[in-house]
């Protein structure tokens, strides 16, 4: 499964929505999820699974684009 998530790269910062920013990972499940970027120094907002139609509309997105974690 496709996961999305949304996260701010300063730990020490309160979250601010403008902020925000976004990347594609595979995944078995959202704890694999979290897993694949425990070590990772930024701040995790949310993790929202992608399938059906919302995966097909974010991978027409030009800014589509799977990490490799």
């Amino acid at each position: 499964m496709i996961y999305k998530i949304y996260y701010q790269k300063n730990m020490t910062q309160v979250p601010v929505r403008e902020n925000t920013i976004s990347m594609y990972i595979e995944a078995d499940s959202e704890k694999s999820v979290r897993e694949l970027l425990k070590g990772k120094e930024f701040n995790i907002e949310y993790i929202q699974p992608l399938e059906g139609k919302h995966l097909e509309y974010e991978q027409a997105s030009p800014s589509f684009q799977l990490e490799q974690v």
